[in-house]
């Protein structure tokens, strides 16, 4: 197999890095709809360019499209689509799903990859999606290399290899929504798992530090078993890292794909540039929790020595002017190193001396967090040249040909000689002139009649044009024009039931339409008695087909209802979800009373007839599920988690599935539609 290595582009300087350092492909976002929209990102002439660059140099460029989308902003979202497609994108990644489908529609050959957004943790998820057009799936970075190779489903499969972890499975993450009002989904997560919280049971504080902050994905240990793998796409995280992490990152996996070894060089300096320390992560079932810190830790590079007034005492491996430094908890720049004679220098191995300007103690550890010398090094890297072919057909009373790469550029008549004949070596010489384009001469091959005569400057020209014409024809653009879409109406069952979720079978009989329960064994004794539909649970890698169920991953639709977990926003998912065959749609509780009640009116405005939607009327939403026992508690026990604001959120560890609630209920009551209430 034919292994892509994927690099991430925030802008400019970082996309040239990746392309430079080896990728066979970039993800970069538009300044809208983008999944980092903290990222500097890509102005729409900016991606034109972009597109040029890569394409010149055979790497393909992929656009993230990846948040959820509002119904006042779906036209913009089409528009952005319009304008990828038509100026040479290779593919769009994407998460929302009624989005998907209008792009699947409207422009049928346009690769769609979901996005880790759309929580690609279920085998059903990922046969769905293959079954509905989709090119290619990005994979939870939950998933072990064993559940990937069981995938038996002819989708591409993307992977992270390198990078920033999220805690909770992507796509599910409501916790910087619910508190801050700034949506993961909508690309503005706030990173409240990189903040310290306090565990208690009951009242008892168990143990307080950044307790759901995560390592850094490293895969260069292993790299071998995911080569061997059915992982068609290797991916870097890191489109708000530097350039130079950028360029040597993708550099330290291209050696790898190549079949190079690593050193431990090529690692310390991976550490420099950044790591919250590493781990292979779920791939390989390790441990993803840093607990210590959530900050970038560098390398470590010696310890404190002694102290006085005036100077901190370090031994250290090497240490250079310029330099960043963590000390204890204090980062700075060495701005003035000293020598044992308190002399000041540019770098020292060894015994050396600082200004005693912070707190810290003998035996604190010195560790590297950045470097100027390397990153002036790591960026002086050589343009990237891609090989041509090159044929060059020059007999007297034909024309002359310069075919490149299979594009041929002719020119006149080639005469015979009057006086010096050219030879091979005289066109060669010129035709070789490539410059600054991006190219270098793989092959040359010259058919050429004894006593012939080329004008030299003449070869320039046509050399130039050849150049130019085989440049038109890697960046010319064939799209199809924009598909309408017609939508039939459904023949939707609407019933606004008044929904309570219980396990106690006491609550069967209270005044409510009809129940939800995640106690499996009362559903399957009661479900032919009461309206009773069993909530699965999330993110199973396999799951069964059962029917009456309120379903957390896409798949199975006949006679089941989409949960929240299916971050429905708009009127299309909802459209698209019923004419599948679900029979209820539970609106996304990110959106507010009043965008609900415009998301019902807009649906029949649209489409002239009513959704069967539910709203969320009163229950603590799950605003992180997160695999495996992360924070080391008793299972099916409930505990509290509080942040540096006081807020707290019941945790409760189920079934290989640590679960954050919400630190308050939702309060929905004024829409027009189904209402469910959780009033444990």
């Amino acid at each position: 197999m034919i292994h892509e290595l994927l690099a991430p582009a925030g802008n400019m300087e970082s996309l040239s890095a990746a392309v430079n350092a080896g990728a066979d492909a970039v993800y970069l976002g538009l300044k809208s709809f983008s999944a980092r929209s903290f990222a500097k990102n890509f102005d729409k002439e900016e991606f034109i360019e972009a597109v040029k660059y890569c394409h010149l140099r055979r790497v393909k460029v992929y656009v993230t499209m990846n948040t959820l989308v509002k119904d006042n902003e779906v036209d913009l979202f089409l528009d952005d689509i319009d304008f990828i497609y038509k100026n040479g994108a290779d593919a769009v990644l994407m998460q929302d799903f009624g989005m998907m489908m209008l792009v699947r529609k409207m422009y049928p050959d346009f690769n769609i990859h979901a996005s880790t957004q759309f929580n690609n943790s279920s085998i059903d998820t990922i046969k769905f999606l293959y079954d509905i057009g989709i090119k290619r799936v990005v994979v939870s970075r939950e998933l072990t290399l064993d559940e990937i190779k069981s995938i038996d489903v002819p989708i591409e499969i993307e992977c992270f290899i390198h990078g920033a972890l999220c805690v909770c499975y992507s796509g599910l993450c409501l916790m910087s929504s619910m508190i801050g009002s700034r949506s993961a989904n909508r690309g503005s997560c706030a990173y409240p798992c990189r903040m310290i919280y306090k565990l208690y049971d009951g009242n008892k504080l168990i143990k307080e530090n950044y307790l759901l902050s995560t390592k850094e994905l490293y895969e260069g240990e292993n790299f071998n078993e995911l080569l061997n793998s059915n992982i068609t796409s290797f991916k870097i995280e890191g489109r708000m890292k530097s350039p130079e992490y950028v360029y040597f990152v993708t550099k330290f996996y291209r050696n790898l794909i190549d079949g190079k070894k690593k050193n431990s060089k090529d690692v310390d300096i991976l550490k420099i540039l950044f790591n919250r320390s590493f781990t292979e992560g779920h791939l390989f079932n390790e441990n993803i929790i840093n607990g210590k810190s959530s900050s970038h830790i560098g390398l470590e590079i010696g310890k404190v020595t002694n102290i006085n007034n005036k100077y901190i005492e370090l031994n250290v491996k090497h240490i250079r002017q310029g330099d960043g430094i963590r000390i204890g908890n204090h980062g700075l720049t060495v701005n003035y190193l000293y020598d044992d004679k308190l002399n000041l220098v540019n770098e020292i191995y060894g015994k050396c001396f600082i200004k005693n300007t912070f707190k810290t103690k003998k035996s604190d550890k010195v560790f590297l967090t950045s470097s100027l010398y390397l990153k002036r090094k790591i960026l002086n890297f050589v343009d990237k040249k891609v090989p041509i072919n090159i044929y060059v057909k020059a007999i007297a009373g034909e024309k002359l040909l310069i075919d490149i790469n299979g594009i041929k550029t002719y020119g006149e008549k080639v005469d015979r000689a009057l006086n010096r004949s050219t030879t091979k070596e005289d066109i060669y010489s010129k035709i070789s002139k490539l410059g600054d384009t991006p190219y270098y001469i793989e092959s040359f091959k010259c058919d050429i009649d004894d006593n012939i005569f080329v004008p030299l400057s003449y070869l320039n020209n046509l050399r130039r044009e050849s150049i130019k014409n085989y440049e038109e024809s890697i960046l010319k653009i064939e799209r199809n024009i924009r598909k309408e879409i017609k939508f039939d109406k459904l023949e939707i069952p609407i019933a606004h039931y008044k929904t309570l979720v219980t396990n106690n079978l006491n609550d069967l009989t209270k005044d409510f339409d009809r129940f939800y329960t995640y106690d499996y064994n009362l559903f399957n004794k009661y479900k032919d008695k009461y309206n009773i539909y069993y909530i699965e649970e999330r993110c199973k890698f396999k799951n069964d087909n059962l029917k009456g169920t309120v379903r957390n991953y896409f798949g199975y639709p006949n006679n089941s209802i989409a949960d929240y977990s299916f971050n429905v926003f708009n009127i299309y998912t909802v459209y698209f979800l019923e004419q599948l065959g679900y029979t209820c749609v539970t609106l996304s509780p990110e959106l507010k009373e009043v965008e609900c009640n415009n998301l019902i009116n807009n649906f029949y405005n649209k489409f002239k007839f009513y959704p069967n939607v539910e709203v969320l009327g009163k229950e603590r939403v799950k605003v992180m599920t997160i695999k495996d026992n992360i924070l080391n508690i008793k299972e099916k026990k409930e505990y509290t988690l509080e942040n540096i604001n006081k807020l707290r959120f019941k945790v409760i560890y189920i079934n290989g599935l640590t679960y954050i609630y919400n630190y308050e209920e939702t309060c929905v009551n004024n829409v027009n539609c189904n209402i469910r209430y959780n009033l444990e």
